[in-house]
């Protein structure tokens, strides 16, 4: 018998490709990213049959088209994780760059429903399917100069409690893991390349791993049939809430 088939954008790093790894070993996957080499050099480390989709997640005419492009067997997903996202600038509203804002917007609000939005049909009409939408603990608690990113994580919460609604019916699972401060390339994006201000992020504490949540998500996925994890937090021992963080903590 075949293994199910899980579907992970922004698998080319941090939780994404933490992800891959960790579920190649009981799913066939389909990795997605924007990066096609580094899609190939997961892709040979992989203990499992996998298709590699690369398309920016931003264009909803590439994602369908990457998604339709997918051999007949490859379609019956049973498993989305809406990972891809991303943070742009840390700028009080008065000072925010528009294009950072759309960027936002762009990836981790449109680019999870043109996904959502390709794969969902198929398993509402099979009648299952497991959703895990990546969220932030930015999408339960704003923070100073977050507005934006703030913002568009709360809409990953609010359409992960709609589609939990709507797919009900269906017995489709949704969940939501909202994960607080995680070592990946984040803080790195969000600072435009400035390494060093980003590493500032992560000192003086242990912040999360990207396969902290990794595990969390398999953990999620491996519940019995009867039971979803609907909405879940996790955070560094030295992370209390979105603002509060006891550096000296280990």
């Amino acid at each position: 018998m075949k293994k199910p088939i899980a579907f992970i954008t922004g698998a080319t790093s941090g939780i994404g490709e933490a992800t891959a790894r960790l579920l190649s070993r009981k799913y066939r996957l389909i990795i997605c990213g924007r990066r096609r080499e580094r899609l190939r050099n997961l892709h040979r480390d992989l203990e499992s049959e996998t298709q590699l989709l690369t398309f920016n997640i931003r264009n909803r005419h590439e994602v369908s088209s990457a998604i339709a492009s997918l051999p007949d067997e490859w379609r019956s997903i049973d498993v989305l994780v809406n990972n891809a996202g991303n943070a742009h600038g840390l700028n009080p509203i008065h000072e925010g760059d528009v294009d950072d804002w759309e960027a936002m917007i762009d990836i981790n609000v449109k680019g999870l429903l043109y996904v959502s939005k390709a794969v969902i049909p198929g398993m509402a009409k099979r009648g299952r399917g497991h959703i895990v939408n990546i969220g932030s603990i930015a999408g339960l608690e704003v923070y100073p100069n977050g507005n934006v990113y703030c913002a568009s994580k709360y809409a990953v919460d609010a359409l992960s409690k709609g589609m939990r609604l709507d797919l009900n019916k269906f017995g489709i699972k949704v969940t939501s893991i909202n994960p607080g401060l995680v070592e990946t390339e984040f803080s790195e994006v969000r600072f435009k390349g400035d390494t060093e201000r980003a590493k500032k992020v992560y000192e003086n504490y242990a912040p999360l791993k990207a396969v902290d949540v990794a595990e969390t998500i398999d953990f999620v996925l491996n519940r019995p049939s009867h039971v979803v994890v609907g909405d879940l937090l996790i955070l560094p021992k030295a992370q209390a809430n979105a603002v509060l963080v006891n550096k000296k903590s280990n």
